[in-house]
């Protein structure tokens, strides 16, 4: 079996929380339809312990939690720290998104209209859309106080991966079936 510590370590890989030897042994067993012993589920996991020891890789095979599982090694602790810094401001709150979908669909926009839309006070919001560069100050109304408009920005379309405002997503590209929640009453 000496395939079998490539199926583990896929496992272990594929697992988002320590996996333990039973549960290694339950998917084996079920995907090769033949009890697979735990004394070769632990040789082929000590080997891959020893593999994964080399500095050959940034990372680790580790038991932890009564389970293994593949964890960065100390000495990019870093590195990885910085990246997940810079994924966690790229990341959008729901009501960030909220205020977003309403400024791209009717800018441009003032914050009072957002606000009367979303029914909440959406200063947060804009001030980190703004940040983000996602939106922009696209000038001022002709109303009472002269109310700045928001509208996107370039990197909004960089950020959703489209060219043109056009491209979005339109009412009619929604169908009525995939929004409706629960069973339909006759």
């Amino acid at each position: 079996m000496d395939f079998l510590h490539k199926h583990i370590e896929a496992l272990i890989f594929c697992s988002p929380s320590p996996l333990g030897k039973e549960e290694i042994q339950r998917c084996l067993t079920e995907m090769f339809e033949s009890e697979v012993p735990l004394a070769h589920i632990t040789e082929a996991i000590d080997q891959l312990l020893e593999k994964y020891l080399s500095d050959d890789f940034s990372f680790a095979l580790e038991n932890i939690a009564g389970g293994f599982q593949f964890l960065t090694k100390p000495a990019y602790q870093t590195s990885i720290g910085i990246l997940l810094k810079q994924q966690s401001q790229k990341r959008l709150s729901t009501a960030q998104l909220e205020t977003l979908s309403i400024i791209a669909y009717k800018q441009p926009v003032t914050k009072t209209e957002v606000e009367q839309i979303r029914g909440v006070n959406c200063d947060y919001s804009i001030q980190k859309l703004l940040e983000k560069e996602l939106i922009a100050i696209k000038g001022k109304a002709d109303s009472i106080g002269k109310p700045l408009l928001y509208g996107t920005s370039d990197k909004f379309k960089e950020y959703f991966g489209i060219n043109s405002i056009q491209d979005l997503p339109q009412p009619k590209d929604f169908s009525e079936e995939e929004n409706q929640i629960g069973a339909q009453k006759e």
